[in-house]
């Protein structure tokens, strides 16, 4: 006899217990239980109803809203929220906060139509890229730019390129202020200077 487990047992012609016959093996023994086999061998269960989720660690955020999942034996209902195909739209430099939730993959960050609109190779400076629009505009396309002449008066003036619905100015040229100068009758020399009143 090699086989060390006993499966049957008889005693004075009385059979006390006999396994021979049983039917029942690791996979139809429930997960964690223990029971012998019907050559007389310890077995310990493992079935768990086709999942064992004991180290399942879901929780109900993290599961889809309406779908349900078992965890650690408990069976849970998901609150997690589909927001399936939604884009997120980037209003800022700053970025834009993405919702908490499902998406499916098809949605997109996107930027926002009046910032978009905005976005053309004119408006952007040649040589630079932004977000795969090269730009066009060179240093003096587009732009508002002349040189100004100014006259002296008498009071203070302040001259910029704002005031001279400009973008820029060349230059600036300041007007001499007048000066004449003329014999008068007490016999000395008049110097008028003048320049524009304001």
């Amino acid at each position: 006899m090699t086989n060390q487990y006993k499966n049957k047992v008889v005693y004075g012609g009385t059979v006390l217990i006999d396994l021979t016959s049983d039917t029942v093996d690791a996979a139809h023994l429930l997960y964690g239980y223990t029971a012998h086999a019907k050559s007389g061998a310890p077995i310990t269960g493992s079935c768990t109803y086709d999942s064992n989720t004991t180290d399942a660690n879901a929780a109900q955020s993290e599961i889809l809203s309406g779908k349900t999942a078992y965890v650690n034996k408990v069976k849970l209902t998901g609150s997690m929220t589909n927001n399936g195909s939604n884009d997120v739209t980037v209003s800022s430099v700053a970025g834009q906060a993405i919702p908490s939730g499902y998406y499916d993959g098809s949605g997109k960050a996107v930027i926002d139509s009046t910032s978009a609109s905005n976005l053309i190779a004119g408006n952007i400076r040649n040589g630079v890229t932004i977000l795969g629009v090269e730009g066009t505009l060179s240093s003096e396309d587009a732009l508002n730019v002349d040189a100004v002449s100014v006259t002296p008066t008498t009071s203070q003036q302040v001259v910029t390129a704002a005031s001279q619905s400009l973008d820029y100015i060349t230059q600036v040229t300041v007007a001499a202020i007048p000066y004449t100068e003329s014999d008068n009758a007490a016999g000395g020399v008049t110097v008028e200077i003048a320049p524009v009143s304001s």
